[in-house]
């Protein structure tokens, strides 16, 4: 056991003192309190946002009514009348000292009519805003025409009322769905990029060392399964410590903002009523998935010789890494498909996928139990066939490119 322990420091302290670890982490770090902070970042560096336009109002009687409307809509659009001719206010919008011209005109209907120019229409949001603020106008034209209340005009353009309630005990309403979504689409995407970079770094580690020939010592002195394991623990210790660093700036940082995203990103995405039972589970499932596909991927880092080669070698893997994502993604707008069931139980597709459903809906506890047993099942049956292959693989040398290759690494474990 001292040896295992020997091996799983090493695996662990060499990723971590390595240049692409420390790197790596400082930039997802830094990245993090820039998004985090990047609406008063961009805020400092844009100067004057106000997006200036003239009026020439030809009815008399629009641009005040409009004026109105759009302060209230978009604040950055400022609106002002203009006795120019078309050639000076062109020439202007030329040399950018305005954004744009909007003409105001009356239809034969005798309701608002519009001509908007601009040097270039990529802002949608201007042109977006005045149209909405001329469409409220005409519609409460078109009402006083009728002869309408505003009550009348109100009932006539609302929203028709449509509400949602579910009959089974303890099933979540629109807006506990609508936050458990959220919440469980930003960890789904969590344990989707984490699976698959701590899987291919298990790789990558066994494919390094067997390059470099120290792989013969190792495996006469120190049993497959411990040295597989000891690689693996290693390896997901460092994916683990990286996240603590990640979590606590991250942390630190919404703390900072909290007021600020109090009500909107926070309650958009369900982290003002985050439940434990479902950090809980992306923990369990997240840990789960990474032994399993980091078994398979030290199983199969010791059949290639190259490094060059583990790519290739584990595309098939990263494959079913993505099929498990885009399933739950698909999941998310029906958690309770039969497709959805059917595919939590698939190992390789259970740690992202029973993780939706354990998010999502109200499940009886056994569900979310059998997907861990499940999960528990696979990784041993991997090891121990992994084991036999890595004992062999490791020392299978020249071009191996094939899966063909695992037939023969195991042939070497029974022949030793």
């Amino acid at each position: 056991m001292n040896k295992f322990f020997i091996m799983l420091a090493h695996s662990y302290f060499s990723k971590l003192k390595a240049k692409s670890f420390i790197i790596s982490t400082i930039i997802i770090a830094g990245a993090l309190v820039l998004l985090t902070n990047f609406d008063q970042i961009l805020s400092s560096f844009g100067g004057d946002d106000e997006e200036k336009i003239v009026v020439q109002d030809e009815t008399g009687y629009l641009y005040s009514m409009l004026k109105a409307q759009v302060t209230v809509l978009n604040k950055d659009i400022k609106l002002s009348p203009s006795d120019d001719t078309n050639e000076e206010i062109e020439k202007k919008i030329e040399d950018e000292d305005i954004e744009g011209q909007l003409i105001l005109t009356e239809g034969k209907d005798g309701l608002p009519s519009a001509l908007y120019k601009s040097a270039s229409l990529s802002d949608s949001t201007v042109t977006s805003d005045l149209q909405l603020a001329l469409q409220n106008i005409k519609s409460s034209l078109a009402a006083n025409k009728l002869e309408l209340s505003s009550e009348e005009l109100a009932g006539l353009s609302g929203p028709v009322t449509f509400e949602k309630e579910a009959l089974s005990e303890g099933a979540k309403s629109e807006e506990e769905l609508s936050q458990a979504r959220g919440i469980v689409y930003v960890l789904l995407f969590f344990i989707y990029f984490s699976v698959i970079a701590y899987a291919n770094m298990t790789a990558m580690e066994v494919a390094t060392e067997k390059s470099s020939r120290v792989m013969e010592i190792l495996i006469s002195s120190v049993s497959p399964v411990k040295q597989m394991f000891a690689k693996i623990i290693g390896i997901g210790l460092v994916g683990l410590t990286q996240l603590a660093v990640i979590l606590a700036v991250g942390y630190v940082t919404l703390l900072n903002r909290k007021d600020d995203f109090a009500g909107g990103f926070f309650e958009s995405f369900g982290f003002e009523s985050l439940s434990v039972s479902v950090i809980l589970f992306a923990v369990v499932y997240f840990l789960l998935g990474y032994f399993l596909y980091a078994t398979l991927a030290a199983l199969l880092g010791s059949l290639v010789s190259r490094i060059e080669d583990v790519q290739q070698m584990i595309m098939p893997m990263t494959f079913l890494i993505m099929i498990g994502f885009f399933i739950s993604m698909f999941g998310l707008g029906n958690p309770e498909s039969s497709f959805i069931t059917v595919t939590s139980y698939i190992p390789f597709f259970t740690p992202m996928v029973m993780f939706l459903r354990a998010g999502m809906l109200d499940l009886p506890v056994y569900e979310p139990i059998i997907g861990i047993l499940v999960l528990v099942a696979t990784i041993i049956l991997l090891g121990v066939f992994g084991a036999r292959v890595y004992r062999g693989g490791v020392l299978l040398y020249g071009k191996s490119n094939s899966y063909k290759d695992i037939k023969k690494a195991i042939d070497l474990t029974n022949n030793k």
